[in-house]
């Protein structure tokens, strides 16, 4: 029963990172189950089974405070659950250890742009308003896909810094967009979970009360991204794209870093990520008439319209 307990408050506090900030959810719950004995197949079908619930109530959730982008969702989510199936259903066998330091230096550095970006200048509004495109959508679905079915966790990860560093899109669309596509990707991986190693590993009532857990988090997480300035926002997402990827690196065979030397690495990370926000909540009351969300908001329809006037006039 403790263990029971402790797994729906993983799910909870996963769900409230990962519908706040766009990723997290998959790779904490795997985690856990790999550091209690799971295999990994099983732990990545456990968790992806649990998410058919969990993003399905953060979709909705996100829906009713208007932080979805559906054409995003339409263009991302169906690559991605193609590529979650092939990866669930054919390589989930195929050890991701040596690609895995290799995306995390290209994440790392996503999110290194990020944290800084929004951090020191806030949310960039050069491109924003303007369409996020089929071909930069797709393979980064495919891509974030496949990492998410194999690795148990990656949509988020892949999906959110790559879209945020593209400044088209304001951060609480980022995050609801991906929270709700990931819907068909976990769909996916998990249909090819049952294909490919059955239901006899799987502990179906772990993902019943991941399920719960992460169910009751998601209209809360919604709700603070709807609130959340941009600014700040992106801040906190830069910082935890940091930190998941040098905790993967430091872990790696490449540099097999003692517990000490990461350790230290977090808290070093840490105190820099806090100072990021303590700034970047400086520099939003400084200049909160035009860094709210509505504000935001009313730019990024401002910008909407004038690429649509431009594009009816060129036609």
């Amino acid at each position: 029963m403790r263990a029971l307990i402790l797994l729906g408050l993983v799910g909870f506090a996963a769900q409230l990172v990962d519908g706040s900030l766009g990723m997290a959810y998959g790779v904490t719950s795997t985690t856990l189950l790999l550091a209690i004995g799971t295999n990994p197949a099983a732990a990545s079908a456990t968790v992806h089974l649990a998410e058919i619930g969990t993003t399905l109530a953060s979709g909705i959730s996100h829906w009713r405070f208007n932080n979805i982008d559906w054409k995003v969702v339409a263009k991302i989510g169906v690559p991605g659950a193609i590529g979650a199936f092939v990866g669930a259903t054919f390589l989930s066998g195929l050890s991701t250890e040596v690609a895995a330091p290799i995306m995390s230096i290209i994440l790392l550095t996503l999110g290194v742009y990020v944290l800084i970006r929004f951090t020191a200048f806030g949310l960039p509004r050069g491109n924003l308003g303007k369409p996020l495109r089929k071909r930069f959508l797709a393979p980064l679905g495919l891509v974030a896909g496949f990492v998410d079915a194999t690795g148990g966790g990656g949509w988020g990860p892949v999906g959110t810094p790559a879209i945020l560093a593209s400044g088209r899109l304001a951060p609480r669309k980022v995050i609801g967009s991906i929270d709700a596509s990931e819907f068909l990707v976990a769909i996916a991986a998990s249909v090819g979970f049952f294909v490919g190693i059955g239901s006899e590993n799987i502990d179906f009532s772990w993902v019943a009360v991941l399920l719960i857990g992460g169910v009751i988090a998601a209209p809360i997480a919604a709700w603070l991204v709807r609130h959340i300035p941009p600014r700040i926002l992106g801040s906190a997402v830069g910082g935890i794209i940091v930190l998941t990827n040098i905790r993967t690196l430091l872990r790696s065979d490449w540099i097999d870093a003692s517990g000490g030397v990461q350790s230290a690495a977090y808290i070093a990370i840490a105190v820099l990520w806090a100072a990021a926000i303590a700034y970047s909540v400086r520099e939003y009351r400084r200049d909160r008439d035009n860094e709210t969300v509505e504000a935001i908001e009313e730019e990024e329809k401002k910008r909407r319209a004038a690429e649509q006037e431009t594009a009816g006039t060129v036609s």
